[in-house]
Order: structure tokens, then C-alpha cells, then sequence
């Protein structure tokens, strides 16, 4: 498997590394897991208790990068961002497994938008490139295509499968169950990122994920197409 980004979606102001672990057990619980995941909720309660979203750079970025690509503030709200707005609101988040549970708070911590997509089920080479319309595009939870815009920056398999929307929308195709053994993660930033957090990001994931459950991850630097 390949990782592409087109150009012009750098240009626009995307920065993207990516994470491959393969070889990883998502089936386990870990008690160690749930105490670790705890301490790490309490704190960032602590640090998010009062943010203005629209005050932070990095935060208020994924905002200016869909301004700048057309897309509409209101229905997309970007991952990292509500993240937190779900954290705030609950106290706490929904845990689903340990995978999507250390992605969850990983991109909390850093602000970035991170996601997480089983490889075994992807078509072929993944491209982050600008959608123009023809995509098969299948959300999270849902069973049947929806129609997805010209020009919004996706990430695509070669089958013309769109497997994460902007960084906000991921499909049923790839979501990451407890049997997924080999997983790829989206670690996206915008303007106010520096590389050296994307690369301090990927390799949280790769720490915490092989820590919990195991298997040998690496990060993958796009070519540019």
C-alpha cells in the first residue's frame, strides 16, 4: 500500500503524515488501559475547561483551512475541535474499543485531527486529493452512498472510495473494530501545526497503540502527486 497527497491540497494548507501498526490485538480489554485513560481525561477537562475554540491557533485553523477551500463552517465542524466540545459537555467520552479510544484522547491532547481505518478493508493505495464529485461516499453508521461535493480534500482508495471525508466524516468501509489487526491513521494539521507536532503526534500513536495492544507501527510521509 501507497500513501499520496495531491499538491494542490498542501497548497491549500493541509499538512498530513501518516501511521501504519500492523499486527496489533484490538479485541482485549485493558484495566491498565482504563486507569491510564482516566488520569489523561481529567486532565485535559482540566486544560479545555474554559478554551474558546476560536482563540486557538491550531484549533481555529481546520475553521480557516474549510474557509479557504469553500467549505461551510456550520455543518462541518472539524474532529479535534468537537472532540472537545464533547468533552466539555459530558465530562467525559464514549469509549468504543481501545484503538479509537487512544486516537480519541491522542488528538485531544495535540489539537491535530487524527482517524484510524482498517487496512485489510481498503482498495488498493490511498490518495488525499481533492474530490470531484464521481466518489462513492458511504458515512460512518450509514448503509447506502450519499452524494459528496466537488473539491473538498478526501482521503481515497483506488476502488474511488472515499475513506475519510475533509478530516471530519469516516466511512463504514474501514471503521476500526475489534477484530482489525492492521490499521493506518490520518494525522492532519493546518497552518498553525508545525511538522514537528505531526511527527510528535504520529508517534504517541504508535507508542500508546503498541504499549495497549501491541503490534509494529511506522511513519509514513505521503509522496506528493
Amino acid at each position: 500500500m501507497e500513501f499520496k497527497v495531491e499538491k494542490a491540497v498542501l497548497d491549500a494548507g493541509v499538512k498530513i503524515v501518516f501511521v501504519v501498526i500492523q499486527g496489533l490485538d484490538n479485541s482485549k480489554e485493558s484495566y491498565e488501559w482504563h486507569a491510564h485513560r482516566e488520569v489523561l481525561l481529567n486532565d485535559l477537562l482540566e486544560r479545555y475547561k474554559d478554551v474558546d475554540v476560536h482563540q486557538d491557533p491550531i484549533l481555529e485553523g481546520f475553521n480557516l483551512l474549510h474557509d479557504h477551500t469553500g467549505v461551510k463552517r456550520r455543518k462541518n465542524i472539524p474532529a479535534s475541535e468537537n472532540l472537545i466540545k464533547l468533552l466539555q459537555k459530558h465530562g467525559s467520552l464514549t469509549y468504543i474499543n481501545k484503538v479509537v479510544d487512544i486516537y480519541n484522547l491522542i488528538s485531544l491532547d495535540s489539537k491535530l485531527a487524527l482517524g484510524a481505518h482498517n487496512i485489510d478493508r481498503v482498495s488498493g493505495n490511498v490518495t488525499l486529493r481533492f474530490t470531484d464529485g464521481t466518489e462513492r461516499f458511504v458515512p460512518l453508521g450509514q448503509t447506502e452512498p450519499v452524494a459528496i461535493n466537488p473539491h473538498e480534500y478526501s482521503y481515497i482508495d483506488d476502488s474511488n472510495e472515499v475513506l475519510c471525508r475533509l478530516e471530519i466524516r469516516q466511512v463504514q468501509k474501514t471503521l476500526v473494530d475489534e477484530t482489525a489487526r492492521n490499521v493506518f491513521y490520518i494525522v492532519q494539521g493546518n497552518d498553525a501545526t508545525s511538522d514537528e507536532l505531526l511527527h510528535q503526534t504520529a508517534q504517541k500513536i504508535i507508542d500508546l497503540t503498541t504499549q495497549y495492544c501491541g503490534g509494529v507501527g511506522e511513519i509514513i510521509i505521503p509522496t506528493v502527486v
